[in-house]
């Protein structure tokens, strides 16, 4: 019976949907062949298909049908649940290197396990990746059963474990991470100085959990590890308080789509006033002046603080620190910091203590860094509206997954209100109604703020958050996120009322009456571990499927958008919440015409069709033609961020191609048990060149700067020549100084590696060509960052701006590799052995000190 669903709902006309079904069949016939097996013979069938996977390039289809057959024997037995047809659909897809679009409470978490089994018998290592630390945790313990049951090892990257942890965890066949902290540790091997010390093993296949919200979402930010620089705590706050005596409008102007900030010429004349009275430029000057560049930077960063980044919807201030709040989880980013000094231009404005600005050490975008996979899939419930991105990028395609029961979820249109406050009395109103029906409900806003100011309605409505003897509701967002599993596992209970930010990679399904697994498991943690408890579970699962009854009844989940997202997509994820597996439920939105999507978007059009209707405030307009225009204007959001994302990109690409060979170079680097002949080659070039430079060839005697020469090679290698005998004598040319200087330079050397004992000196050098590249690599991220800050000006001259980063990146490329030999070369002529410790006995120091 699925199986003709499938058919009907996938287009068979499509040669890999055929092919995908086929397999389908073959794998659901292997079935009474897998569970006539033990479990030893199960994992012994392991060992055999590794055998076949590493001794073939790809995987055959009978490897294929064979290992989704046995991983789903091996679920039924482990997990007591046994994957559907559309998920070993679903699994195929993945395995074909695509995203699977599945919808809410289809068992994406379980699809998983199929094609990392399959891809980890290459013993190549699969990375399953999650946007949290907790769903990696969870998901390496629940489907980790199933891949240990048939023998192969299953590791779980955390927040704050140690080197050692992270490596083992890597070496396993499959290892689930988190987005970031993949990234991390990739930008962290690339800093290290032995491979001993290196953590990651290679990035061969990867399937991304929520790939929208990791490849679309976190897209637009790149990872960056950096050091700290000087503080400039003091000119932060001064900048803040210049800029907080500025009007919008008056001052500077703000463009919310493509959200940037500028002065208007009155601001700029008030600023650069304001800027000469303390001091931060010298009277006279003007503002935008390579001599008050650091001005310019400050003075950029608080007006970014003040004009675009708004205190518990970007941010919130959580023990005197500024927490970044993730846009599309709604949980508080610890650690991560804003960069180009915003962060503490933040902190400035809210008065709190300024942390010293970061220089980047090296950087990466999610793009470049998935991209790097020799094969990648992902997961997702809303991926449809951004297939285009995915296949221009990633170029990866969408396959939508049917549901394995029709759905029957009511979409209603949107209601429109003219204002905010007549669209939260309408969202109360209609939560009391769901809830004297005993109705679940869930109400999802877009920010800490939003959410707390519908909370605050229902107080006033009378429910409560803390008096359980009134009607109840819970809040999650970012404040208490530490409660999510909690919270939304009872989210499906009659008469729950559920406010949750963002419910993007919740992880946690909404089940209509509660979640059993999780009151079994809450139940049994705080029991007597010793007594019998079968009775208590039994009655936990009694009441649990009368309450599902009680609900479904009553309709389901009634799940209440509290505004439209800037995405179709996340309004879909919260939709998705409802109508799980075939359960009944319903959503609406209700949005005003006030609300900061329509409001920069969409509000002409809107307002002008509302205003044709005659609605007033107070009145209520719900049409399907409003819903297209809210659609319309997501869309045009939607292509803003598309476009600021491909820009991310193509500058990034630039950069990548560099980043990729300096890696290189840095692992060919770490590879070699002695960088002798590479710096002797480096040290060997830069003094012809230095040669040729002050005696350039075919040229007079008379012409050569020997004193300046002579300089230079003191400054460079250290060694004071004399060469006005040399030059004078007949038949001196560049290429006689050339071979003189080679020579003194490598008896200096041969000197130097004489104070050295064993293999230290080599060991040092090393060393100092790491840091070389290092140091190198460093100062030219932070010259390129420069350089796109001030690159579209060049639109003014009819240049595009991108053809002009890539010249420019090449040359500065040049430029950093010449300043990085140089500095090898200089570094490692000044090498000195280090001076033996005198150890003294503190019983002869009074007779030393008498001696002395």
């Amino acid at each position: 019976m699925v199986l003709n669903l499938i058919k009907r709902l996938i287009p068979s006309k499509s040669p890999s949907s055929a092919k995908r079904l086929k397999q389908v069949r073959a794998i659901a016939a292997l079935e009474a062949k897998f569970s006539s097996m033990t479990d030893a013979q199960l994992k012994e069938t392991t060992w055999r298909l590794q055998e076949n996977a590493r001794s073939k390039e790809g995987f055959d289809a009978a490897l294929i049908n064979e290992s989704f057959a046995l991983v789903r024997e091996a679920a039924r037995r482990v997990l007591n649940q046994r994957p559907y047809d559309v998920q070993i659909y679903g699994g195929l897809v993945l395995n074909e290197g695509k995203i699977a679009e599945m919808r809410t409470g289809e068992g994406k978490t379980l699809v998983a396990a199929l094609p990392t089994y399959l891809n980890a018998l290459k013993g190549n290592g699969v990375h399953v990746i999650t946007v949290n630390d907790y769903l990696a945790a969870r998901d390496a313990e629940m489907i980790g059963k199933v891949h240990r049951f048939l023998g192969l090892t299953v590791g779980a990257i955390q927040q704050g474990m140690e080197d050692t942890d992270r490596k083992r965890a890597y070496a396993c066949d499959i290892t689930y991470a988190t987005h970031s902290q993949v990234g991390f540790d990739y930008l962290r091997d690339n800093l290290r100085f032995e491979n001993s010390q290196l953590v990651q093993r290679g990035h061969a296949y990867a399937i991304i959990d929520e790939v929208d919200s990791v490849l679309i979402d976190d897209a637009r930010t790149p990872l960056i590890i950096s050091g700290e620089i000087d503080s400039q705590s003091d000119t932060y706050r001064v900048a803040d308080k210049v800029v907080s005596t500025l009007l919008l409008d008056r001052d500077y102007l703000v463009d919310g789509k493509s959200r940037s900030v500028s002065l208007t010429e009155e601001g700029l004349d008030r600023v650069e006033q304001m800027l000469m009275t303390v001091g931060m430029i010298p009277a006279g000057s003007h503002l935008f002046t390579p001599q008050n560049s650091t001005a310019v930077h400050h003075l950029n960063a608080a007006l970014k603080a003040h004009a675009l980044f708004r205190k518990d919807k970007e941010y919130l201030i959580k023990d005197g620190e500024v927490v970044i709040i993730d846009e599309g989880t709604g949980r508080m980013m610890d650690g991560r910091r804003y960069s180009d000094g915003v962060h503490q231009a933040i902190e400035a404005k809210e008065n709190v203590a300024i942390k010293n600005e970061s220089q980047t050490l090296t950087s990466i975008t999610y793009q470049n860094l998935f991209r790097m996979y020799d094969k990648l899939s992902g997961m997702t419930g809303t991926a449809a509206t951004e297939a285009d991105e995915f296949a221009h990028i990633y170029g990866l395609d969408v396959v939508t997954i049917p549901t394995n029961l029709p759905v029957q979820r009511i979409d209603h249109p949107d209601e429109v209100h003219l204002s905010q406050a007549s669209k939260y009395q309408a969202i109360v109103e209609a939560i009391k109604v769901a809830h004297e029906k005993q109705q679940p409900v869930l109400i999802g806003t877009p920010s800490v703020k939003k959410s707390e100011v519908i909370a605050q309605c229902l107080r006033q409505a009378g429910f409560s958050d803390q008096d359980t003897t009134k009607p109840f509701f819970r809040v999650l967002n970012a404040r208490n996120h530490e409660r999510e599993a909690e919270i939304v596992s009872q989210a499906g209970k009659p008469s729950a009322i559920t406010i949750a930010t963002n419910m993007a990679g919740r992880g946690t399904d909404i089940k209509l009456g509660g979640n059993e697994e999780a009151e079994i498991a809450a139940f049994l943690s705080s029991a007597e571990p010793e007594a019998d408890h079968s009775a208590s579970v039994a009655a936990i699962e009694e009441a649990i499927r009368k309450d599902r009854a009680l609900v479904k009844e009553r309709g389901g989940l009634f799940v209440i958008g509290s505004e439209r997202h800037d995405s179709r997509r996340v309004d879909n994820q919260l939709r998705g919440r409802s109508g799980r597996q075939g359960d009944p439920g319903c959503s609406q939105f209700f949005v005003s015409l006030d609300d900061e999507v329509i409001r920069t978007f969409g509000s002409d059009q809107i307002g002008v069709s509302v205003a044709r209707f005659g609605i007033r405030d107070g009145d209520v307009i719900s049409h399907p033609l409003i819903t297209k225009m809210l659609d319309r204007a997501q869309r045009k959001v939607e292509g803003v961020h598309f476009e600021v994302r491909k820009d991310v990109v193509k500058f990034d690409d630039v950069v990548n191609q560099q980043r990729v060979a300096m890696h290189q170079f840095r692992q060919e680097i770490m590879g070699l048990d002695s960088c002798a002949d590479m710096i002797d080659d480096m040290r060997g070039a830069l003094i012809e060149e230095t040669v040729l430079r002050y005696m350039p060839p075919e040229s007079y005697a008379e012409t050569w700067d020997i004193p300046a020469l002579e300089h230079e090679l003191l400054d460079l290698l250290e060694i004071r020549f004399d060469f006005a005998r040399i030059v004078k004598e007949d038949g001196t040319t560049e290429q006689t100084i050339i071979d003189k200087v080679t020579e003194l330079s490598d008896g200096v050397v041969d000197q130097i590696r004489s104070e050295f004992s064993d293999n230290l000196f080599e060991i040092e050098r090393k060393l100092c060509l790491l840091t070389a590249v290092d140091k190198a690599w460093r100062e030219h991220l932070s010259a390129i960052e420069e350089l796109k800050s001030v690159i579209t000006f060049r639109t003014y001259a009819q240049r595009e701006p991108i053809m002009e980063f890539r010249t420019d990146a090449y040359e500065m490329f040049k430029g950093m590799m010449d300043a990085m030999h140089r500095e090898v070369v200089k570094s490692t002529s000044r090498l000195r052995a280090p001076k033996p410790v005198l150890l003294i006995n503190p019983e002869t120091v009074p007779a030393v000190q008498e001696a002395l």
